[in-house]
């Protein structure tokens, strides 16, 4: 899973009023992912490039017991709902907040092979659908433009901005699904992730500055 993170995002800010503004929403959704390609750099927890291991996607993520084990993920939801409520003392925001950062794991337990785990330690846990591309590829697609859609209904923003999102997070995925397989994994591997994920996430910052432009 990678743009279909950011439905819960979105989806929230449709949902409700009181929810932080998409463009913190956005960082909430692939926080756990922020952190993981961080820690990679920082060689305390692993993957490699194995090819073949999944239909889909050759990444084996097989030592991520801080940011993909589902402890871990709500201990990164729990930071960010307390840090949601200091910066606007306002409860329902910071469960919002913390609900969309933990619904990473639960998106992923759906696509991953089997490398997440309760704890941090095995057994380790993915139902696959990444081995199944003709359910996965039109699900992600599916939840993330129809999230869209209703926040865009909702929240009214500028059209362009929707689009210009829109054109961005396919442009990703579209590289995520069908660009080169890189042979090992080097420091640029998480700076790539980093770029990816902080443009998705201005442009969703710039989407949000809009709300209410188109009434």
């Amino acid at each position: 899973m990678f743009i279909g993170h950011w439905a819960p995002a979105l989806a929230a800010a449709a949902a409700s009023k009181r929810a932080p503004r998409i463009g913190a929403l956005f960082i909430a959704a692939q926080l756990v992912d922020w952190a993981f390609f961080g820690l990679l750099l920082a060689g305390a927890e692993h993957m490699r490039f194995s090819p073949g291991i999944s239909v889909m996607n050759p990444m084996d993520l097989y030592h991520m017991p801080i940011t993909h084990s589902l402890l871990g993920a709500a201990g990164f939801a729990a930071a960010f709902a307390a840090l949601a409520w200091l910066s606007c003392k306002d409860g329902t925001a910071a469960l919002i907040g913390g609900a969309v950062v933990l619904s990473h794991w639960f998106l992923d337990l759906l696509v991953h092979v089997p490398d997440l785990t309760l704890a941090g330690s095995p057994p380790k846990l993915g139902f696959g659908l990444w081995n199944h591309p003709w359910i996965e590829m039109p699900l992600e697609i599916g939840i993330t433009l129809g999230a869209l859609w209703w926040y865009a209904k909702v929240r009214r923003p500028a059209r362009l901005t929707v689009i210009a999102l829109a054109m961005i997070l396919l442009a990703l995925q579209a590289v995520n699904w069908f660009g080169p397989v890189e042979p090992v994994v080097t420091a640029g591997t998480s700076l790539l992730a980093f770029f990816a994920y902080g443009l998705a996430t201005v442009m969703a910052w710039w989407m949000g500055k809009t709300e209410h432009a188109g009434r």
